[in-house]
């Protein structure tokens, strides 16, 4: 059994509401989301993540695929799955770091895809998108 230590953290008061509305709508505690989110941001660096180039180090047509990026058909399969199970309190608590792990990715690949677009304006590949 792990053990778990009791800390209090003094946030801003923008970061509270965001992650009470995230729980809100995930059907969780204030404290699992935070929880969880320190954790994920603790965990061991990935060894490929290293490798990977810079948005402004791609090349135009790497520029231009990014700012296309989609999440892969069965990764975004699963995570609308588990986002059900979630809001219908049936997630089992093996799935939680699943859904959390492939949340992660899903704001990584949004993240990419946003810098990559930006990158594309800044080169005069794509038009700026109009609201």
């Amino acid at each position: 059994m792990e053990m778990s230590t009791t800390v209090t953290v003094t946030l801003q008061d923008d970061v509270y509401r965001r992650a009470a509305q995230f729980a809100q709508m995930a059907n969780l505690k204030v404290n699992e989301v935070l929880s969880d989110a320190i954790e994920l941001s603790l965990l061991p660096p990935n060894p490929k993540s290293s490798a990977v180039k810079t948005v402004s180090e791609l090349s135009d047509k790497e520029v231009l695929k990014l700012a296309e990026l989609q999440m892969p058909p069965a990764q975004d399969r699963r995570l609308s799955r588990l986002l059900s199970r979630q809001q219908a309190g049936t997630l089992k608590a093996e799935e939680r770091a699943e859904l959390m792990t492939l949340m992660q990715v899903y704001q990584n690949g949004l993240l990419r895809k946003a810098q990559a677009l930006a990158e594309a304006v800044r080169r005069g590949l794509r038009e700026p998108l109009t609201p």
